[in-house]
């Protein structure tokens, strides 16, 4: 008969690679419109910022053009990418459609710690906008909802709106400049709905919710129109 051996459970967590922090410090830096739409960018200069090889920075400029943001041109600058309206609400679509059903999930396997951790957030939130910190703000809207997919047990759903949602996300962070404090009232008033156990309540509210960026991207534009595709009627 086999021996029966003990074997250590491994830390599956993963770390991030060069090419994920580059991506991340580039992502970050477009969604907060540090490098505006037009920004020409050179894979040897980012590189010699950052300190790293030319690989991680070309694979980053890779993921980034997938996600809309980057434009490559052999030969050419690489440039940020103009806003788009369509693809912007291309994105609240898929991001709707997935978001309603997560929170339908999570509703049904939610745990008062669980509940906890999210008020927890909003609490956060609070702070961000109390002091004006946009980009905190924008992260931690992201874990909250990030955060609702992982109750429902569908974390993976998160990855597919991330990456579908890299327009929005700039439109979302210039509507942040006045309208913080409207998304954090949604998220209290969502999470009272799930506090309440209402859940055609915090259904109705996360979709309202999540349309509000259709209700105010025309007058982002029309404030910001040198960031937008001028081919775009």
């Amino acid at each position: 008969m086999t021996e029966q051996i003990k074997l250590r459970t491994l830390d599956m967590s993963r770390v991030p690679s060069v090419t994920d922090l580059v991506f991340a410090e580039l992502y970050n830096r477009v969604v907060g419109l540090d490098l505006l739409p037009g920004t020409k960018l050179s894979e040897a200069e980012v590189a010699k910022q950052m300190g790293v090889s030319r690989q991680p920075v070309r694979d980053a400029f890779y993921r980034l053009s997938q996600q809309g943001f980057l434009l490559i041109r052999p030969q050419r600058a690489t440039v940020v990418t103009p806003i788009s309206v369509e693809a912007v609400h291309r994105a609240r679509f898929i991001r709707t459609a997935l978001e309603l059903e997560t929170m339908r999930a999570a509703m049904a396997n939610m745990t008062e710690a669980e509940m906890g951790e999210l008020e927890d957030m909003i609490g956060e939130q609070e702070k961000a906008v109390d002091r004006d910190d946009r980009a905190g703000f924008h992260a931690l809207d992201d874990s909250f909802h990030n955060r609702i997919c992982e109750i429902a047990g569908q974390g993976h759903v998160w990855a597919l709106i991330r990456d579908h949602k890299a327009h929005m996300d700039r439109v979302r962070y210039l509507s942040l400049e006045n309208g913080a404090r409207l998304a954090l009232n949604d998220h209290i008033s969502i999470l009272a709905a799930v506090r309440g156990g209402d859940q055609d309540g915090a259904i109705t509210r996360m979709r309202s919710h999540l349309a509000r960026i259709a209700g105010i991207i025309d007058d982002i534009r029309a404030a910001h129109a040198d960031y937008f595709d001028p081919d775009e009627a």
